[in-house]
Formats: C-alpha cells, structure tokens, sequence
C-alpha cells in the first residue's frame, strides 16, 4: 500500500438517499475519527432524482476523503457496489448500506473478523435474537429461503450472504468485482461464489463472519406482490450467472489442456 493510500474504503450505493445520507454520513465522520484509521468514503449515486450527490458533496468538510461517483442511471445496488470497489484505493474496502442498516460502528468487529482472510461478512442469522430492527414477516422469510436455495445451489458454508455488510481485501478481491455480472439484486452471492472459486474465501483460508445487530432493509422496499417475482428473479438471475461463469472456466481449462497437447490434468 503506498504512503498515502487510505487503510479502509467505505463504499455506499446510494439511490435518492438525501434524507437519510445526513444522519448516515455524519456517523461515519464521527467513526473514522474516533478509529484514527486513514479512510476514504466514496458515495456512488446510483441515478438519483432527488438531491443525493448534493447532500454528499456538502461532507466535503467533515470527511477529509470524501468522493461522489455518478452511474448517470439507474443501474442497481450490485452495479454500484461493483463500481466502487473498482475505484476504491483503500487496502481494505468495505461496502454498506445507506440507511445504515448496519451500524457502522460494527465495523470494527467485522474487520477484526476479517483478520488474516481476503473477505469478511456480516451475518445477521449467527444469532437472530440479536436484531433490533426487522424487515416485514414475509421480506424476512423470503430471504431465509433464498439463502437456503443459494447455498444449496453454490455449496457456500456462509449462514447469511445477503447481508450489506462486507469487506474484503481489495487487491486480492479486485477479480471477483471484475467479473461480477449481476448488477442488481443477487450480487451478494455471486461475489460470494467468485471469491470461493479464486480461493479467496475457501475453507480455512478465507470465510469469516461477523454477527450484527439489525436487520439490512436493503435497496428500497417493495410491495408484498412483487416479492414473489423478486425471489424468482434472484434465482434465475443468479443460477444463471453461475452457470455463464463455470462455461468461462471450463473453456480456458479446455484451452489450456490443447495448448499443453492434453497433459494437463
């Protein structure tokens, strides 16, 4: 890490976020200078209507390292976390939710978790009892299902990967972003799934997680109706995701194994 490289970089998807960004940036003012960590905030808005970028702008002054990124259109929570963390410089990039769902005063018990792994994550399923603020009956149980499908379906060991609470090691990570494809909901899983593959977070070596205490309330809420398409979008989407990341792997493995005359094994 050069001299003048952040230690952490705190990256907020934001999505017409100028109500709750006051509240959310000034906590996190308050955090990095309570920690005395060299530490970057970078705020991508993510096609707002409403005064986002301005309300970011204005912490210029209470946050010495303070960036906006504009998507210039919508293009969802996954795409945004993706640009972020591309264009975040710290040794350490952690991405939260604006409503700060996850207190960030939890990041020091997520970074502490992080320790000598590549990635860390926060959990809200480690002990539920723990959570202060809960979604809608039916969001949570949703989610419940859908974290039993991916980890069926991706073999992850991890209790909760939809959780907006993550850091990981940003040079050692910085693949797993590059070929992220989802760029809404499902991203969480998918990342999970890279950094798995990449030997990033594969048994000893690389998965942690850290319990919370609140329910993430996520992107924005949407109408009991629509959660059904939800669960089935996310599945799809990331089922067939997956599946265009194996086809990728198994074509440079045939690649490699003509190159080589047949010999590898």
């Amino acid at each position: 890490m050069n001299a003048g490289s952040p230690e952490l970089s705190i990256v907020i998807p934001s999505f017409n976020e100028e109500m709750r960004l006051p509240a959310t940036l000034a906590r996190i003012a308050s955090y990095i200078k309570a920690s005395g960590r060299k530490t970057e905030v970078i705020v991508v808005d993510d096609g707002s209507s409403d005064g986002t970028a301005r309300v970011a702008e204005s912490f210029r002054g209470k946050i010495e390292d303070i960036r906006v990124v504009p998507n210039g259109q919508n293009r969802g929570k996954g795409y945004s976390v993706r640009r972020g963390s591309l264009e975040a410089r710290g040794e350490i990039v952690l991405f939260t939710d604006a409503d700060l769902s996850a207190p960030i005063e939890e990041a020091d018990k997520l970074l502490a978790e992080l320790g000598g792994y590549d990635l860390a994550i926060g959990s809200r399923a480690v002990n539920r009892g723990l959570i202060e603020v809960h979604e809608s009956m039916f969001r949570e149980f949703a989610g419940i299902i859908f974290n039993r499908i991916v980890r069926v379906i991706l073999r992850l060991p991890f209790v909760d990967t939809q959780c907006g609470f993550k850091a990981f090691r940003r040079e050692k990570c910085q693949i797993i972003f590059e070929q992220q494809t989802i760029e809404r909901f499902g991203f969480d899983p998918e990342l999970l799934y890279l950094a798995r593959h990449h030997g990033r977070c594969a048994g000893a070596t690389g998965q942690s997680e850290a319990e919370l205490q609140r329910d993430s309330l996520g992107y924005s809420s949407l109408p009991l109706r629509r959660e059904f398409s939800r669960l089935a979008m996310m599945t799809w989407l990331l089922t067939s995701a997956i599946s265009h990341h194996r086809r990728m792997y198994d074509g440079r493995m045939q690649q490699a194994k003509t190159m080589s005359g047949g010999r590898l094994r």
